[in-house]
């Protein structure tokens, strides 16, 4: 590096500035104020809680010593819902009437829709699930929530399960499920629609969301 032997050896031995000492100290402080927040503030709130304690600090200098050690806020995702039932399309009435249990596979399945926040945006993932089991049967992601990404999964799950003529296939009345699309293929599979009635929650939707991993699969 073209320094000097002596050079380097004045320098080793020189005590730390004021300036780092205090870089030290604010680089701790933020840290705290960070992990206080669950690791939640950004910036702007952290430098706001340095200030309000006494610390000479701008939000600037926070930001900076922040980028500098790695430190992002992590961010809290917002619902994203993922049913439109404000559609003119035919819906099925409540087949299944919140009978949960079956007695043997492939005679009930439910499908939903669920959402994966990433760095890269939004992916969607549609499931659908044995209520013999509870096991994802059929799944399939994408970064758009289309009429293509229920039927996906459905098909997934016909060419793995392949069920005899009038399993019960619950849905939500979202326009993707009651779409003319979705509708002619249960048609072709010779299933018989069941959907919720509109504003009614399906708690076997929140069992799929626990059970959406691909290890689940049979």
């Amino acid at each position: 590096m073209k320094v000097s032997r002596s050079g380097y050896y004045k320098w080793l031995s020189r005590p730390e500035s004021m300036r780092s000492q205090r870089r030290k100290q604010w680089t701790e402080q933020i840290k705290n104020v960070f992990d206080a927040s669950r690791q939640l503030y950004g910036s702007p709130k952290i430098s706001k809680k340095l200030q309000q304690s006494g610390v000479d600090i701008s939000e600037r200098t926070v930001s900076r010593i922040m980028k500098q050690e790695g430190i992002r806020s992590r961010t809290v995702r917002k619902y994203k819902p993922t049913t439109n039932s404000n559609h003119s399309l035919p819906v099925h009435e409540n087949v299944l009437e919140q009978n949960f249990s079956a007695d043997a596979p492939n005679q009930k399945w439910v499908t939903d829709i669920t959402y994966i926040p990433t760095r890269e945006g939004w992916l969607y993932l549609a499931s659908v699930m044995d209520l013999y089991s509870r096991k994802i049967v059929g799944w399939h992601m994408a970064e758009r929530m289309t009429k293509d990404l229920v039927l996906n999964a459905l098909r997934q799950a016909y060419r793995r399960r392949q069920p005899q003529n009038g399993l019960i296939h619950h849905s939500d009345r979202g326009s993707q499920y009651a779409s003319h699309a979705y509708q002619d293929l249960m048609i072709t599979y010779r299933m018989k629609g069941s959907m919720s009635r509109k504003g009614n929650c399906m708690s076997p939707q929140q069992q799929a969301r626990d059970l959406q991993s691909p290890d689940l699969i049979r």
